[in-house]
């Protein structure tokens, strides 16, 4: 079965979230828990919590359908160590506010070099980061996701989420979410049916479907392996319907959160619809 859904707001409290997720007919949902763009947020309140555990019980979610967004400006491979123990705090607080919540997954950057540091030791500082927060959390799944490789990111090859998750030290809790729009940008084809099994084969190879905890559903503005991270409407972009027509008759991809974060939020009930109608009947 595929799950379905959008990055709904939490304007008036995380609680409202899972009401967004349903009145716009998902079956999956992602989520800031606290402001992206701001580095310190109060706790979440009795009444968020319990609020957000009754919401989702009433609209019929679990903590498998519901992918979180960690803050944007978490970067866990920075090459100071000052500003890398900050995003390693304010990490552990995202890990800690989802387990507050009943939710089991984080998804995050990896992070960048900054170009003040190899590719290969800021990895290292990146899986460095990920093995502390997670000694001092417990519950949640800290979920890599793959990014389009704009400026000095790193996550845009398949080979640095292997790299990160060969140094993790508790694979129960590892694992990877799939951006269409980043991997097209980063220069893996989806357009074709053989370069759809090409590109997938490369993932199940060098990282594997066992780790795949999400995927990120976008069409992409920015060209083919332009490096640039431009989202747009599902089957409005350079990548076309075809590579979603795929996806969703990928049984691999089966009971993962699949999150539009498509460029406009009037028409996601549309693109769920149109994502649900591309599957092919047994």
């Amino acid at each position: 079965m595929k799950w379905i859904g959008a990055h709904v707001s939490t304007a008036g409290g995380v609680q409202n979230a899972p009401e967004n997720a349903h009145n716009i007919g998902a079956r999956a949902f992602a989520l800031f828990t606290k402001n992206q763009r701001q580095w310190r947020a109060k706790p979440l309140t009795t009444e968020q919590i319990d609020g957000f555990h009754t919401a989702m019980e009433q609209y019929g979610y679990t903590s498998d359908q519901v992918l979180p967004h960690d803050s944007y400006l978490i970067n866990l491979g920075h090459p100071e160590a000052e500003p890398r123990e900050k995003s390693l705090n304010a990490f552990i607080d995202e890990l800690e506010r989802c387990h507050q919540l009943g939710l089991t997954l984080l998804n995050f950057h990896p992070g960048s070099h900054l170009r003040k540091s190899s590719e290969e030791e800021c990895l290292d500082q990146i899986a460095d980061s990920i093995n502390l927060a997670l000694d001092q959390t417990t519950g949640v799944t800290a979920v890599i996701e793959n990014t389009a490789g704009q400026g000095s990111n790193l996550g845009h090859r398949f080979e640095h989420l292997a790299h990160i998750i060969d140094r993790v030290e508790d694979k129960t809790r590892i694992g990877v979410c799939i951006d269409t729009c980043h991997t097209f940008a980063a220069g893996y084809d989806l357009r074709t049916a053989d370069n759809y099994t090409a590109t997938m084969n490369e993932f199940d190879e060098i990282v594997g479907f066992n780790y795949l905890r999400g995927m990120h559903i976008n069409d992409c503005k920015s060209e083919f392996a332009s490096r640039v991270d431009r989202h747009h409407s599902i089957g409005k972009g350079n990548m076309g319907p075809g590579p979603f027509q795929m996806i969703m008759n990928d049984e691999r991809i089966d009971e993962i959160p699949m999150v539009l974060e498509t460029i406009n939020s009037d028409i996601w009930r549309e693109e769920i619809e149109l994502l649900y109608d591309m599957i092919r009947p047994d």
